[in-house]
C-alpha cells in the first residue's frame, strides 16, 4: 500500500533488547493530500531509520505494510514501511526525462515558410 503526504512530526526514537537482541523504532505522523486528509503514524525499524533520514514538512510517498496482531483480548495494527520516495526527487526525475516543448523554430533552421502545396 501506498500514501503520499507531508511529514508533520517527527516522534521519539525508541529501543529495546527483544528476544532477537537490540531494536530500535522511529515513527512519524504523516497527513495525506486529498479533499478530506487523513493523519496516520507509520514506523521504520532498525536501519531503514538512517537510510530514509526524514525530516518534518518533507512531502513523500510511503510505501508500506500493514499488520495487526492480538495482544491481552486487545488488537494493535502496525503501519511498517518499506520504502520512501521524496516527492520532490519523484518531481526532479519526472522533469529531467521528458524534454520542454515549444512553438518555436529555432533560427538556425532549415525550414523555411514556402509551403509544397
Amino acid at each position: 500500500m501506498e500514501l503520499s503526504g507531508k511529514i508533520l512530526q517527527k516522534l521519539s526514537l525508541q529501543t529495546g533488547t527483544g528476544k532477537n537482541g537490540e531494536w530500535k523504532k522511529q515513527e512519524y505522523i504523516i497527513e495525506s493530500k486529498g479533499h478530506v486528509p487523513r493523519k496516520v503514524c507509520f514506523s521504520l525499524w532498525g536501519d531503514k531509520i538512517n537510510q530514509f533520514d526524514l525530516k518534518e514538512g518533507e512531502e513523500v510517498t510511503v510505501a508500506f505494510d500493514l499488520e495487526s496482531r492480538e495482544y491481552n483480548g486487545r488488537w494493535y495494527t502496525d503501519v511498517r514501511a518499506w520504502k520512501i520516495t521524496s516527492t520532490s526527487e519523484t518531481r526532479k526525475k519526472q522533469e529531467g526525462s521528458a524534454p520542454e516543448i515549444t512553438d518555436e523554430i529555432p533560427e538556425n533552421s532549415n525550414l523555411s515558410d514556402d509551403l509544397p502545396f
